[in-house]
């Protein structure tokens, strides 16, 4: 395709993904289904260049302001991420002469706020929380995440899968805390390759894993994935229970639980159970009250712990998003708590960086239930062999960071219903 038609399409699609009315992943897959006659290169171009405007879109629509032409051709061009020489074909002789001008300023002396990229809310709630530690995160979150794979363990082993995508001209290398997890760099295609196809591995977070480890389901339990969704942490759980036993996977999305069917059926699991509930006080839940062994809920949530990978969510949430999630997190936590027989295991989880979604919430169902004794994570992921214990707060919640821990932010509190 001719530079300049590229550097169209991406001003198209930048167009509309700056409408924040969709999440940006979703408009951009739809983007591709439209177009389908681009080439891999072509839609790596163009997704990366999207995602650099929204990591970075402070900055640019800053420096964008001393052009001329469509603001998203101009966020294009200054976020382009398919090569100098393919962009220079692209833009006439003034465009070039703008941007090698813009590109010499000195962005370390603009004010702090066109640095971060974060909205002022979130900057304030960040800077408050981490001190020191807030410009490393911010430029963490500045860099596209690594790609996690979890090895099936019910039909794999690391080493071997390891070595089939070393064949494969793929480096993948154990990650330091999940003793099922690979890293790779990059984004590789691995949709074709038999260890996927297959089913020896999933695409996941490693701090997503370690959510498996401390609730850690053992052979013949019953076990229930509050928040499934499309299924990751479930697929998790399945392998750790040995294919015993039964796993529930409940969510009020059916589209959701539709993307699980065919990672289950690569699984090899067979003791899951996937149903569609209404909402959290559904009556599938109140059947199984006081019968089930260990209940994972990782709750809805805003996200912000996974910008690397959706930078967008820092334009699309607010603080009254986050006061709407608080009430229903604890809606959800105390429903999926009457789940539990006395010693059961319950954990709550999710990949938010904020103590308003995190440690409020844990602290405030601790206050409620005394019947629950908080458990703590770094022995519970012992037990589990994550024989390297990431980073535990003062009440020894796990707690996980993009620039400490090269995952995605992530939180998580244990409890044990006492006997």
């Amino acid at each position: 395709m001719h530079p300049n038609a590229l550097l169209d399409l991406a001003t198209e699609l930048l167009r509309q993904v700056l409408k924040f009315d969709q999440p940006a992943d979703a408009v951009v897959s739809a983007f591709f289904r439209k177009h389908r006659g681009l080439g891999q290169r072509e839609r790596h171009s163009l997704a990366e260049t999207t995602y650099a405007v929204l990591r970075q879109r402070l900055l640019l629509a800053h420096l964008a302001q001393s052009g001329s032409g469509a603001l998203e051709r101009r966020l294009a061009a200054l976020a382009w991420q398919g090569g100098d020489t393919f962009l220079r074909g692209a833009l006439g002789p003034q465009e070039q002469k703008w941007l090698a001008e813009v590109k010499a300023i000195d962005v370390a002396g603009l004010p702090e706020k066109l640095r971060h990229n974060l909205p002022d809310w979130l900057a304030g709630l960040l800077k408050n929380e981490l001190g020191d530690d807030f410009w490393p995160l911010v430029n963490a979150l500045d860099q596209p995440a690594p790609l996690d794979l979890r090895v099936n363990t019910l039909k794999a082993k690391r080493e071997d899968v390891q070595a089939a995508l070393a064949a494969a001209g793929i480096e993948a290398t154990p990650t330091p805390y999940s003793p099922w997890g690979l890293r790779v760099q990059g984004k590789p295609a691995l949709q074709k390759l038999e260890v996927f196809t297959c089913g020896d591995v999933e695409v996941q977070d490693e701090g997503s894993q370690l959510l498996a480890a401390l609730l850690s389901p053992k052979r013949g339990e019953m076990v229930v994935d509050f928040c499934a969704g499309a299924g990751g942490k479930t697929l998790a759980l399945g392998a750790l229970m040995r294919n015993t036993g039964r796993l529930y996977a409940f969510d009020v999305s059916g589209h959701r639980l539709d993307a699980l069917k065919p990672r289950l059926a690569r699984s090899g699991l067979s003791n899951v159970y996937p149903a569609q509930i209404a909402h959290e006080r559904d009556d599938r839940i109140k059947r199984l009250a006081g019968k089930i062994d260990r209940v994972l809920v990782d709750a809805p949530c805003s996200g912000l712990g996974t910008l690397r990978r959706n930078p967008d969510l820092k334009w699309r949430q607010s603080p009254k998003s986050l006061e709407e999630l608080g009430a229903k997190q604890r809606d959800i936590l105390a429903s999926a708590a009457r789940l539990l027989k006395p010693g059961g295991r319950l954990v709550y989880a999710t990949c938010s960086l904020l103590r308003s979604e995190n440690e409020a919430v844990a602290a405030d169902f601790s206050a409620a239930h005394p019947e629950f004794e908080p458990l703590p994570a770094g022995a519970a992921l012992a037990a589990a062999q994550v024989e390297r214990a990431p980073e535990l707060d003062s009440n020894g919640h796990l707690r996980l960071w993009p620039h400490r821990h090269q995952t995605d932010g992530f939180f998580a509190a244990a409890w044990q219903r006492r006997p």
